[in-house]
C-alpha cells in the first residue's frame, strides 16, 4: 500500500491550495478532513473548497449531511476507512486534509470506539462545572479543576465508555504528514483577513439562509463562523462583535490546533509557507515527495 499523504495545519494557512496541487501530481483523491464541511449548505463559514477550486480532483466526506443529522467520530472514522480500502484497491492516491486534529487520529491510528462516540469541547460549561459531571460518572477520578485539557478529554472517555488502553498512538496505515506553518503573527493576520473576506463573499447571507435551522442543529450552534450568530439572531448581538467573536475563535482555535498536532500526531514534515509564492511552497513538498 502507498503512503496515505495527510496534510495538517492551523485554520487559513493554506492547505486546500496544498491538496489540490498535490493530487494532480500524484492521481489521488481526496478524503475531507473538516468536521464542518461534512455538511451541506456550509460553505463560506467552513472556508469549503467550491467546485471550481476542487479542479475536478475526487473530494470525498464534502455535503454528505443535512444540517440536523448527527454525525460523530465513529462514523467518521467507519468512512474513512472503507474509503481507504476502496481508494487503495482502485490503485488510486490517497490525500486526507483537515484540521480536525481527533478525526484524523481516530481514522488513522488505532482508536476503538462504539457507535453514537463524539467528542465535545464542552464550550458552555466552566471547568468546575466539568469536573462535577465526571464525579457524577466517576467519583474515585482526581483532576486538578484547572487542567481543562484533562478534564475535556477524561470526561468525553466517560461519555463514551471509550475502552481503556487502547494504543492511540498505533497506526494502522503507512502515512505521511505534511505540516503547514507560519509565524503567529502572520497566521493571525490572515485569520482576521478571511474573517473579512467570508462576510464579503456573503457569510451573512448564507446565515440567514440558515436561520430557521438554528434551533434543532447542534453542527450551526458548535462550529466556529456559525455559532457567533445565534445571539445576533435571536439575542441583538451586533454584527460587529459577531466578526470580533469569529475572529477571536478563530484564533483561539489555531492555538488549539498546534497544540492538538504537535501533542498527538509524530513524525510531522513542518513546512513554513511563503504566502509572497506559494507555488514555491508546493514545489517544495513535491520534491521531498520524490525522495
Amino acid at each position: 500500500m502507498k503512503e496515505i499523504i495527510v496534510i495538517i495545519g492551523p485554520t487559513g494557512v493554506g492547505k486546500t491550495k496544498l491538496s489540490i496541487e498535490l493530487a494532480k501530481y500524484l492521481d489521488a483523491e481526496i478524503i475531507n478532513g473538516d468536521s464542518v464541511s461534512i455538511y451541506k449548505y456550509l460553505n463560506i463559514g467552513s472556508a469549503k473548497p467550491t467546485i471550481e477550486e476542487r479542479q475536478g480532483i475526487i473530494h470525498h466526506l464534502i455535503d454528505i449531511k443535512e444540517l440536523n443529522d448527527e454525525y460523530s467520530i465513529y462514523d467518521y472514522q467507519k468512512d474513512v476507512r472503507n474509503l481507504i480500502k476502496d481508494i487503495t484497491q482502485r490503485n488510486k492516491r490517497i490525500i486526507i486534509i483537515g484540521g480536525s486534529g481527533l478525526y484524523l487520529k481516530a481514522a488513522l491510528y488505532d482508536y476503538t470506539f462504539t457507535k453514537g462516540t463524539t467528542y465535545n469541547e464542552y464550550i458552555n460549561l466552566t471547568n468546575q462545572e466539568i469536573l462535577s459531571k465526571i464525579k457524577k460518572i466517576n467519583p474515585t477520578i482526581e483532576i486538578h479543576p484547572n487542567n481543562r485539557k484533562r478534564l475535556v478529554r477524561v470526561l468525553n472517555k466517560l461519555e463514551n465508555n471509550e475502552e481503556i488502553g487502547q494504543n492511540k498512538n498505533k497506526l494502522l496505515y503507512p502515512i505521511k504528514i505534511i505540516g503547514l506553518t507560519t509565524t503567529r503573527e502572520k497566521l493571525y493576520d490572515r485569520i482576521n483577513h478571511r474573517v473579512d473576506q467570508m462576510f464579503t463573499d456573503g457569510l451573512l447571507e448564507e446565515i440567514m439562509s440558515l436561520k430557521s435551522n438554528y434551533k434543532n442543529s447542534r453542527i450551526l450552534n458548535t462550529a466556529i463562523g456559525y455559532k457567533e450568530f445565534y445571539d445576533y439572531l435571536y439575542n441583538n448581538k451586533s454584527l460587529e462583535q459577531v466578526i470580533e467573536e469569529i475572529k477571536k475563535n478563530s484564533r483561539h482555535y489555531a492555538k488549539r490546533q498546534y497544540t492538538f498536532f504537535n501533542n498527538q500526531m509524530d513524525n510531522i514534515e513542518w513546512y513554513n509557507v511563503n504566502f509572497n509564492d506559494f507555488n514555491k511552497t508546493i514545489e517544495e513538498i513535491k520534491t521531498n515527495l520524490k525522495k
